[in-house]
């Protein structure tokens, strides 16, 4: 027997070996006629299949939402390395540059859904933990639109009221920025809000659990920047100083709000620091979990001195430790961690069509990198620099929003739809919030099946049906293995859908037998859903 694994292991070798050349630091990928390749960076995904020229390194660089050191291909093949790498399509090959570290290449899968569950077996297999289920179950309510920086009791609670008042069901409440004095003070501000405890159980009386937005970010010259600065729980300035223990000047980075201090959460203590810090929040203010917010590669400068040296990647995924104490959780940023119980939030989208259309190939890659668990951005757009000046909104953009986002694991709404759109508009949101519960039962069960299995619960149309040249669409997806789901995510009210092989039943009762391109007229209050009958 160990005769044969040592020449079935020696095979593997030359096998994979065939594949590509390395020379230096830079290893060579061949890319096979007809084959396709998608990964890396989730906020890339609207431009995969990946194309000649592209390229992106992830050395410090998380695409502003959530990446991974994982290539994966149509026929089979998945590319990984522990640390981050610079990837380039050029002359039909992957061209991989790193800093010496281990590159596999495995090619023992014969199509993409073989590449990722060997990918996602091998190096983030599946914790078998769930985040919290009403994230899955009910709509998802953020204050950021409505509210931006004015985060404040008397209109959230009016939000929260609202929400109800307006037919919608309660479920998760999320209070964003600008709730406290300053960053690293983990108490509400009291110019805002005089009594938060008896908010807070006003809004769990109403049927809401709370969540509140936080970053790993301290503002500089405060009492509790002092504090840890005298303790060395921040990352210093590696300009100056060769060393950790020498180090004395925290470092300084610019973010979307300014100039902050960054935790050092290779320091236990450090983390700790935090974690008690939450925990305070929680038993004070009776909160229920954590948006945490920031955590981008890019905020970690590469000469950047820790307790434990780290790249700008690994705080990254560190941050994303910090989420597992709590099952209500969600990240807009993140590196590596897939498998893990963590809800992931697609990046904030303009409010426009053009993002809009990157909603379907963002979380369909988001699954294909071990993000399950993925919720798309707020319905209508979560970019608040794309509503200013606006009076009014796009209103069959944002219905159309909403019924993209239906029958993704997660929905989530933040601009007040009943603020926003005529009744009829008003209408045809609630009603794909109804839509939308007549099938949690069933995306309950792809979650619990995520959460053991690591398979995404929506799929690329490649990821279901290989080789049915449909490795290119990216305004449908598959909701498990079962259901088609095909979103208008244009101005107009039709669309083109591209059924693969089997028997299929439209949500409007009709029959077809793919592979079949049909043209739809789609009302604004209708939602495609095709129910796969027969897949022979």
């Amino acid at each position: 027997m160990k005769s044969i694994c040592s020449r079935l292991g020696l095979f593997l070798i030359l096998f994979l070996g065939a594949m590509y050349k390395t020379t230096g630091q830079e290893t060579a990928i061949s890319i096979e006629k007809n084959e396709k390749w998608l990964g890396g960076v989730v906020n890339e995904a609207h431009l995969m299949p990946l194309e000649e020229g592209y390229n992106f390194d992830l050395f410090g660089n998380t695409g502003t939402n959530q990446a991974v050191p994982l290539l994966i291909s149509t026929k089979g093949k998945f590319i990984w390395s522990e640390e981050p790498f610079r990837f380039t399509i050029k002359n039909n090959q992957i061209i991989i540059s790193n800093r010496g570290e281990a590159i596999t290449v495995d090619s023992l899968g014969k199509n993409l859904r073989d590449a990722y569950l060997n990918a996602s077996k091998r190096f983030f297999p599946s914790k078998g933990q769930l985040p919290d289920t009403l994230l899955f179950t009910r709509p998802q309510y953020n204050t950021w639109i409505e509210l931006i920086y004015n985060q404040n009791q008397k209109d959230i609670i009016d939000y929260a009221r609202s929400i109800i008042d307006n037919g919608f069901p309660p479920g998760v409440l999320m209070i964003d920025d600008n709730w406290a004095d300053y960053y690293g003070r983990f108490d509400f501000r009291a110019d805002r809000f005089s009594d938060a405890v008896g908010m807070v159980d006003t809004l769990h009386q109403m049927g809401f659990k709370v969540m509140l937005w936080i970053s790993p970010f301290i503002s500089p010259d405060t009492e509790v920047f002092r504090e840890l600065q005298a303790k060395k729980y921040l990352l210093y300035d590696g300009s100056s100083e060769k060393n950790w223990t020498d180090a004395d000047k925290p470092v300084i980075v610019n973010w979307w709000n300014g100039y902050s201090a960054v935790m050092d959460f290779t320091n236990p203590e450090a983390e700790k620091w935090f974690h008690d810090r939450l925990e305070h929040m929680v038993k004070t203010y009776h909160l229920d979990g954590f948006k945490l917010d920031a955590g981008d590669a890019d905020f970690y400068p590469i000469n950047a001195l820790s307790f434990k040296p780290a790249t700008p990647n690994e705080h990254s995924r560190l941050w994303g430790n910090i989420g597992k104490y709590y099952p209500l959780n969600e990240y807009r940023a993140m590196w590596k961690m897939g498998g893990e119980p963590l809800v992931q939030r697609l990046r904030d989208k303009k409010h426009n069509w053009e993002d809009l259309q990157k909603l379907i190939p963002h979380i369909t890659v988001a699954g294909l990198l071990g993000y399950q668990f993925t919720c798309p951005d707020m319905i209508g757009g979560g970019e608040f620099g794309s509503f200013i000046g606006k009076d009014n909104l796009d209103e069959d953009l944002v219905v159309r929003s909403a019924s993209c986002s239906a029958l993704m694991p997660m929905m989530q709404f933040s601009v007040a739809p009943w603020r926003v759109l005529s009744e009829d508009n008003l209408k045809a949101v609630k009603k794909m919030v109804a839509l939308r519960q007549k099938y949690v039962p069933y995306i309950m069960d792809l979650a619990r099946q995520s959460a053991e299995n690591g398979e995404p619960i929506v799929r690329t149309m490649e990821y279901e049906f290989p080789y049915q040249g449909m490795a290119e669409i990216k305004d449908q997806f598959m909701l498990g293995d079962k259901y088609l789901v095909a979103p208008v995510v244009t101005k107009e009210n039709k669309r083109k859908i591209q059924l693969p092989k089997g028997v299929w039943k439209s949500d409007e009762g009709e029959t077809f037998r793919g592979p079949k391109i049909i043209e739809e007229n789609v009302p604004i209050d209708r939602l495609p859903v095709f129910e796969l009958m027969n897949k022979g």
